[in-house]
This record gives structure tokens, C-alpha cells and sequence, in this order.
């Protein structure tokens, strides 16, 4: 298999076991304020880990679950086993399994995939990102009148104020505004053209390393601010036609 082969296949084998999993009881590992970690999180991440780095085992891998594999490799997985557990959690079919490829410094293969709505999007560095197979790209809109945008408001007293005054000025301007739940599909949203931005104060790399390969491919643009260490960022994508910066 290539690379992008064995993500999709990792994907959808994780998503198979998500989707099995979706209507039934599940153990929650550890419940915080804003958060919650299943079980079934690092038993997906399991299954994914096992795929990959059985299939490589040289590469390092860097899930939201822990690391593993040889670290000092050039090529590294960065996984989210389930980006939008806690939508997984309430019943709510919005969540997705993301896995991205990283060599030395570029992101070089992205895969989201949403078992509930059957749809895989994939992308490797220098190509056109892909949904199901067809060609898809950012949106043509330039006005935010005319625009969809997600705006998170992250889970920190500092994110949440900077969030909630991007949503009030971005509320006054766009034509809807939403906020879903999955930093990695509201990334392949972007790049589909079904929404213009995504914007967060402060996320970690394994929600947004494919996203963010699928929107530069799309023809969007996505900036990263470094937040602190551990790999957090602040991401604004755009389909690089909006001028974002007036609601920043």
C-alpha cells in the first residue's frame, strides 16, 4: 500500500469501530469541565497505531492518546482517533477520524474521514485534495456577507474572550455562523467550499495537521500561531478570497 492507501485504510477500519459503537454505552476514562476521554478513544487509536506502524515500523507516531514508535524518525503520524468526542458521546453524528503523514517538516498525506456520513476526504502534497474521489476546492466567495464561517471559542478564560469577540464582530458581518464540534471537519468543510473559515484560538496539531493540507490544496489559505508549547496553535483557514481580517 502507499501511504495515503494505508491511512484511508487505518481510517475507515477506526471508523467501522466508531460507527459500531455509536448507539451503545459508553465508558467514559476521564470527564472534565469541557471535555470528556472514552475508552474508545484510545481503543481506536489503538487499532489505527497498530495499522501504521505495524505496516512501518520505523515511523514515530503522535496521537492525541499518547506517542509511540521510533521518534527520532523523519516520518511521523499525527492521529486524532476521534476528533468530536464529546459530539460522540451525546448521540451527536458529528465526528471524524483524522490521521496525517508528516516528513521532516511538511505535512505530505491527509485523510478525515466521517463514518456516520460516509465520507473520506484525502490528500497528498501537491495533488488535489479528494472526497470520495471527486475533486473538490475551497469556495469562490469574497464578500462575508455572503460567507459561512466556524469560529471556535477555545476552553481557556484567554482563548474564550479572544473567541467570543471574533464570533460578535463575525456574526455582524457573515451570513451564518457555526460552531460544530470537529476542528478536522469543519477543515474538510473548507476545503469542500460548505463553509469559507475556520478559526480557533487555541487547538493541538492532531485536529488540524490533515485539515490544514486539505484547505492549502483546496486553494485556501491557513495561517498557525504557535500558542505556548505541547504543540497547541492558532489557526485561521479561509478559502483565501474573504477578507478574514476584518472580523481578526
Amino acid at each position: 500500500m502507499t501511504d495515503l492507501e494505508l491511512a484511508v485504510h487505518a481510517a475507515k477500519e477506526a471508523g467501522k469501530l466508531l460507527s459500531a459503537n455509536f448507539h451503545s454505552e459508553k465508558t467514559v476514562d476521564e470527564a472534565l469541565h469541557h471535555d470528556i476521554k472514552l475508552a474508545l478513544d484510545k481503543e481506536s487509536q489503538d487499532l489505527i497505531e497498530g495499522i501504521l506502524i505495524g505496516a512501518n515500523p520505523n515511523d514515530a507516531f503522535f496521537g492525541e492518546e499518547g506517542i509511540s514508535g521510533d521518534q527520532s524518525s523523519s516520518r511521523q503520524w499525527i492521529v486524532d482517533p476521534i476528533d468530536g468526542t464529546v459530539n460522540f458521546f451525546y448521540g451527536i453524528p458529528h465526528f471524524c477520524v483524522s490521521i496525517a503523514l508528516r516528513v521532516d517538516d511538511d505535512i505530505v498525506v491527509g485523510v478525515i474521514h466521517d463514518p456516520i456520513a460516509g465520507e473520506t476526504w484525502t490528500v497528498e502534497k501537491g495533488g488535489q485534495p479528494l472526497l470520495d474521489g471527486r475533486p473538490v476546492s475551497c469556495s469562490k466567495r469574497e464578500k462575508l456577507e455572503e460567507s459561512i464561517l466556524f469560529i471556535g471559542c477555545g476552553k481557556d478564560e484567554e482563548s474564550l474572550k479572544i473567541g467570543l469577540e471574533r464570533f460578535r464582530k463575525a456574526s455582524l458581518r457573515a451570513r451564518k455562523m457555526r460552531m460544530m464540534g470537529s476542528a478536522a471537519l469543519g477543515l474538510a468543510y473548507v476545503a469542500t467550499g460548505r463553509l469559507d473559515a475556520y478559526i480557533e484560538s487555541r487547538i493541538s496539531l492532531w485536529d488540524i495537521a490533515a485539515g490544514k493540507l486539505l484547505v492549502e490544496a483546496g486553494g485556501g489559505k491557513v495561517e498557525l500561531t504557535p500558542v505556548g508549547k505541547d504543540n497547541v496553535w492558532s489557526i485561521v483557514a479561509t478559502n483565501g478570497k474573504i477578507p478574514i481580517e476584518e472580523i481578526l
